[in-house]
């Protein structure tokens, strides 16, 4: 009786068993209603966004051309400065002496060349002294004329009329041969720019001469025109990103700083290859990349990762990803998964 008992336990695991192994499979094999767009690459225009800090075209970085002790700064961080105006020197004692000493062998060289002439047109010196005393003369003069040159760069004089941005060095400390002591500016003269950084895929897009437009948080509610001035010919090693710099043409008369944080819309003169699909299509991304669901046979459907190049009303504007797409999801995405099952019910 028992070993009846096993046996009919056994048997309905198994039927069990059985019931459960089809209910996953039915489960696997679910087939999810979706509807897709048909994809067509067009030629679209594609604004591209953008962000920087707003500079001058004329800043520099002043420095000492010689190295030593800094003797007095006279400006600080966003003062006025005037062309020509003095900036800060450094303690000249050494460099007084070796131009002092540059004299006095020039003068010497000089003397010793008289010397040996006189003494060539009594006979009693050859030709050759007297080179050899011409030569000497002429290198100490040279000596004389480049610790004069050094002396001269003791000093840091403004170059324009401008701004000081940055002070990196103070009175005592030692100024290398070279290291910037002050970043200045040309107060506008030329105008602002707004320098900004773009994907290679942006980068190639932009020309000399498109049309931009800039916003500020520090002017709310102003739009600033601007065109694109330059583009660099090779990538940031720090950010990543190409730089463009944005000239601002019709900019306020007051409230820009260096330094200021700006963004830019950008609008290439130039239409690129594109597709532009629903905003509803696209799943998890950023500014420049994100996903959506594809499929080549209306029946599985693959997660594709695609490169954004601009996000529009409603739109999303793709510049790469979808070379070999057939169709993209557009209704339906949240119940999907890599190889999921779908019935395509656009009608």
């Amino acid at each position: 009786m028992r070993y009846i008992f096993v046996i009919i336990i056994t048997y309905s695991l198994f039927i069990a068993g059985c019931k459960t192994k089809a209910a996953v499979e039915t489960i696997n094999e679910e087939v999810i209603p979706v509807k897709t767009i048909s994809l067509q690459q067009d030629t679209v225009f594609q604004e591209i966004n953008t962000s920087g800090q707003f500079s001058t075209d004329e800043e520099s970085n002043l420095a000492f051309k010689s190295g030593g002790i800094i003797s007095k700064v006279m400006v600080q961080e966003g003062d006025a400065i005037r062309k020509g105006q003095l900036l800060a020197t450094l303690n000249l004692t050494e460099m007084n002496a070796t131009v002092e000493q540059a004299s006095l062998a020039y003068q010497k060289a000089k003397r010793d060349y008289e010397r040996a002439g006189n003494l060539y047109r009594d006979s009693v010196a050859t030709l050759e002294q007297m080179q050899n005393a011409k030569t000497a003369m002429d290198v100490a003069r040279q000596q004389y004329t480049s610790a004069g040159f050094n002396q001269q760069y003791g000093e840091i004089r403004a170059v324009r009329n401008g701004y000081v941005l940055k002070k990196y060095l103070n009175e005592g400390q030692y100024a290398a041969a070279g290291t910037a002591v002050l970043q200045t500016n040309g107060a506008a003269e030329r105008g602002w720019i707004l320098k900004a950084g773009v994907s290679d895929c942006q980068w190639a897009a932009i020309k000399v001469g498109d049309a931009a437009t800039v916003t500020t948080d520090a002017m709310p509610g102003t739009t600033i025109k601007g065109s694109v001035w330059k583009k660099s010919e090779g990538i940031d090693p720090i950010s990543g990103t190409f730089n463009i710099q944005i000239k601002l043409s019709d900019l306020p008369k007051a409230g820009m700083a260096s330094g200021l944080f700006g963004k830019a819309l950008i609008r290439p003169s130039q239409k690129q290859l594109a597709w532009s699909l629903p905003y509803d299509a696209l799943l998890d991304g950023d500014t420049e990349s994100g996903y959506v669901f594809a499929t080549n046979d209306n029946k599985t459907v693959q997660k594709v990762r695609v490169g954004i190049s601009s996000i529009e009303k409603g739109h999303v504007i793709v510049s790469s990803g979808l070379e070999n797409v057939k169709a993209v999801i557009i209704s339906g995405s949240a119940y999907l998964n890599e190889g999921s099952r779908v019935m395509v019910t656009n009608h």
